[in-house]
């Protein structure tokens, strides 16, 4: 047999044997995250975390009962930032601990006073962020955040050799 295909035989072995032992470990699982705060009624979680990981559902800036507060898109993006904070440390993370973000704008022009708001809420350095228009948001919404968390945790180590 070929020294490359045995090797690449014994690294695949070795990371189906790394991934059943985290299933094992309850890495594979995940648990949602339900706040009574922003859209807790609607039919998704507000996040989930999976082993060190945390998705943030796209979040508006509405209060318990599903409203948007009034003052605008300052106000929306305030509440929607805090929205997001809420989620991330009912997870047991922090904000440092975002590492992307997904805005949704329905007016681009609204870029720079996003940004404004936005600095204060995260740590340098900054997460990844993607922001977008879109032609409309549920709720009349100006502003919807998505976001992603990894906490630092133990990194397993492949073996000496495996790749």
């Amino acid at each position: 047999m070929n020294k490359r295909v045995l090797s690449g035989s014994v690294c695949g072995v070795a990371v189906l044997a790394l991934l059943l032992l985290g299933a094992s470990n309850g890495l594979a699982q995940h648990r949602a995250i339900n706040l009574n705060k922003g859209s807790a009624r609607a039919p998704y979680s507000q996040g989930i975390v999976a082993g060190n990981t945390l998705y943030v559902a796209g979040l508006q800036g509405t209060d318990a009962s599903g409203k948007l507060p009034p003052g605008g898109f300052a106000a929306q993006t305030r509440a929607v930032l805090e929205n997001i904070q809420h989620v991330v440390n009912a997870a047991g993370f922090q904000m440092k601990d975002v590492v992307s973000v997904n805005v949704y704008l329905t007016d681009i022009h609204d870029f720079a006073a996003m940004n404004k708001i936005y600095t204060g809420f995260f740590p340098d350095p900054k997460p990844t962020r993607t922001t977008v228009q879109v032609a409309a948001l549920s709720n009349g919404a100006v502003i919807e955040i998505s976001a992603i968390a990894v906490r630092p945790g133990r990194v397993q180590m492949l073996p000496a050799g495996v790749h």
